[in-house]
């Protein structure tokens, strides 16, 4: 069995990744969406826990519990926000209907360090991480596997 050419490697490589960029997202069951309740303790400079997941359609209620000094929570893409006073207990509630990565920060300043207190809240998988993994390996794969030719092996005919 011979070499391939070049030309049929990398056809074959590219049609390898459209395949697996343009296949449709897996039908994944996700539980019955139940109600959570999660508390968070914001302190300076963080948040515990630090990262939420959730599944689609949960109802979620967040319970903002501050430490030391005035903390807020803002939650990017649902434009939530909820405030807590020292030693008060400050709540929110809504529907996770929004699958993805999401980011939550304090939105009121607690000192210098206030622009790195950052949560992450997940909802559902994240699929196109596991996609984009999949097409980098594909790729280091084709870089391996295909070794660029010397100068001289390409004037050859």
């Amino acid at each position: 069995m011979g070499r391939l050419r070049p030309r049929t490697f990398w056809l074959v490589l590219l049609l390898a990744a459209a395949m697996l960029a343009l296949a449709p997202y897996p039908q994944a069951s996700h539980p019955a969406p139940v109600e959570r309740t999660i508390r968070i303790e914001a302190s300076q400079f963080a948040y515990a826990p630090g990262e939420i997941r959730v599944n689609p359609g949960d109802t979620v209620t967040l319970k903002l519990v501050s430490t030391d000094v005035v903390h807020g929570l803002y939650l990017d893409g649902y434009g939530i926000s909820v405030e807590a006073d020292p030693g008060r207990t400050a709540s929110t509630t809504f529907t996770a209907s929004r699958a993805g990565s999401f980011r939550f920060r304090c939105n009121i300043t607690c000192g210098a360090l206030h622009p790195f207190m950052i949560g992450r809240l997940s909802v559902g998988n994240n699929t196109p991480l596991y996609r984009g993994l999949a097409l980098g390996m594909l790729a280091a794969f084709g870089i391996l596997l295909f070794p660029s030719q010397s100068r001289a092996e390409r004037d050859l005919p």
